[in-house]
């Protein structure tokens, strides 16, 4: 679960735990990733913590290596990491509308692209994108991550057609989710009602 020391990508970890699965948890802060650990192995099973930058390739691939020595197979692969603040379209540069789709489309594919060759020897693997509610809805200031979220929807498609039936690719569209990186933004009034 890449993002699974904060937010959804903390809850989905937690979940598979709970439904008694054995879990890697990759991020950025290694703090933050040692909690979600604790969680994971309070429930009794096995946690995998790897540091990881998801815009950087040969941390992907790390990570790929220390799971598959820690664990000898994915099973599942979760494409959590993501975001980008809301800019309005005006101010939006070019950099920044690139560094969105990097971070939520490019390093998604990337580390797809280092697991699916895994799940595949196995005939057998699922990987679950977590894209927006955005990617398909409008709201001011979101063209950056929208754009990139449809594109991560969209990949999802084109990526479920060509891998069936042994790896199986979703995405969630999730909805406005009160996380730490939210909660600035909708601390009181009307948005957060």
């Amino acid at each position: 679960v890449t993002g699974g020391s904060k937010g959804i990508g903390k809850a989905i970890a937690v979940a598979f735990a709970d439904a008694g699965a054995d879990v890697a948890i990759a991020s950025r802060k290694l703090p933050d990733l040692e909690k979600v650990a604790g969680d994971i192995e309070a429930l009794g099973r096995t946690a995998l913590v790897v540091p990881t930058h998801t815009k950087k390739v040969p941390e992907l691939e790390n990570l790929v290596t220390r799971v598959m020595e820690k664990f000898g197979r994915i099973d599942v692969l979760v494409n959590n990491a993501g975001g980008t603040p809301p800019t309005p379209v005006l101010q939006l540069t070019d950099e920044a509308f690139e560094a969105a789709f990097h971070f939520n489309v490019t390093s998604a594919l990337n580390l797809s692209r280092q697991v699916i060759p895994h799940m595949l020897k196995r005939k057998d693997g699922a990987i679950l994108n977590i894209s927006s509610a955005l990617s398909y809805m409008v709201e001011s200031g979101f063209t950056a991550y929208g754009t990139a979220k449809a594109a991560l929807s969209h990949m999802t498609r084109m990526m479920a057609h060509e891998l069936a039936p042994h790896v199986r690719v979703n995405a969630l569209a999730v909805g406005a989710t009160l996380t730490d990186a939210l909660s600035p933004f909708v601390a009181s009034g009307d948005l957060k009602e």
